[in-house]
């Protein structure tokens, strides 16, 4: 817990060269689709499948790659979420055979959720080919060792998108490029000269000064903004709740473990537990929540007012949100609009016309 007072260092810019995300505390997305798409078609052209008992085969391209792919930060830790179908052209010629075989692959399900050598690769061979002679056993050789091949491919497009692709996504900070190691230290020395102040539950530092029992009762006043946003989903107004109360669902767009009680006074936590609190009331059209960040002060919390009024083609959502600590308020915003209404959309296919 980031106790009042003591700069906390996620807020102090000059820690990052640039002066963002400082120490990689706030969620950050990239999105992969079209640098995935364009790494897909490039590792899945022009393989070569050689069997000398059998004869020769080649992958010459993929025709179709539907799907998306994101890379998130997450306090310094990378999460990855991508879920491609993939479809291409293959041909080759049985040995002592001039006539030569077409067929197509098609990878169903690659996913952050299988290994590459879990992914099914269906092969098949083109109607006008069918009756060639060695159409069976190179249709056989593709489905052994052609999609082993293409697992292979598909293991290096997963690598390269942990490493190439998000190497820049946790930014560094001040002391690692200085190369300073010894600030850790300082600081540490610097907090053990300190004093420390007890105000209402609040720890705060002070230095080189005395206070008298009488003013451990004086309270912290916190600036505090209201946010008030508004989103339209393109589902029914019962989907919509389900995504937001029911605890799989909440883990899928989240993209994470969560813990939901979704009851009056039951208690929710996601994104390893950097959002918490306690539902106040929850009904299909309205849900009330005491929500905070575990950044903010010990035992603050913001009231929270989601609004889902079904329309004729679209559910409103009407976010109302009070006790936001003013420091904090541009996170919130972006929290609510990035890694909630956009993760839903992107999740649950609610950013496009159901019905």
């Amino acid at each position: 817990m980031a106790k009042w007072g003591e700069g906390d260092p996620r807020w102090i810019v000059e820690e990052r060269p640039d002066a963002t995300n400082v120490n990689n505390w706030h969620w950050t997305e990239k999105n992969a689709s079209q640098w995935s798409k364009d790494k897909l078609k490039e590792l899945l052209s022009d393989l070569k499948i050689d069997d000398p008992s059998v004869g020769v085969a080649e992958i010459t391209e993929a025709t179709s790659i539907e799907g998306e792919a994101v890379a998130n930060n997450r306090k310094a830790k990378l999460i990855f979420f991508y879920e491609w179908v993939i479809k291409g052209k293959w041909r080759g010629v049985v040995n002592g055979e001039a006539d030569e075989v077409k067929g197509t692959f098609e990878v169903t399900n690659l996913s952050e959720e299988n290994e590459a050598d879990e992914v099914e690769v269906l092969i098949s061979v083109k109607d006008k080919c069918i009756k060639k002679a060695g159409a069976d056993v190179l249709k056989e050789m593709m489905r052994k060792k052609g999609a082993d091949q293409i697992r292979k491919q598909l293991a290096k497009y997963i690598s390269l998108l942990k490493s190439d692709f998000a190497k820049d996504l946790i930014k560094p900070t001040k002391d690692q490029v200085q190369g300073q190691n010894s600030t850790s230290g300082n600081i540490n020395q610097t907090k053990e000269s300190s004093s420390k102040l007890q105000v209402n539950g609040l720890t705060t530092k002070t230095s080189n000064c005395k206070i008298s029992s009488s003013d451990s009762t004086i309270g912290v006043k916190i600036d505090t903004k209201k946010l008030s946003l508004r989103e339209e989903m393109k589902c029914r107004r019962e989907e919509l709740f389900r995504a937001l109360t029911q605890e799989p669902l909440v883990s899928a767009f989240t993209r994470g473990p969560a813990k939901v009680d979704s009851e009056p006074g039951g208690k929710f936590s996601l994104f390893d537990g950097n959002v918490t609190g306690t539902f106040v009331s929850i009904r299909e059209d309205e849900i009330k929540q005491k929500w905070r960040f575990k950044s903010w002060p010990e035992e603050h919390y913001s009231d929270v007012t989601l609004l889902l009024e079904e329309k004729e083609d679209h559910t409103l959502v009407i976010l109302e949100q009070t006790g936001i600590p003013s420091s904090d308020f541009e996170r919130t915003e972006n929290g609510w609009k990035q890694m909630y209404f956009h993760s839903i959309k992107q999740t649950f296919g609610f950013g496009s016309l159901l019905y």
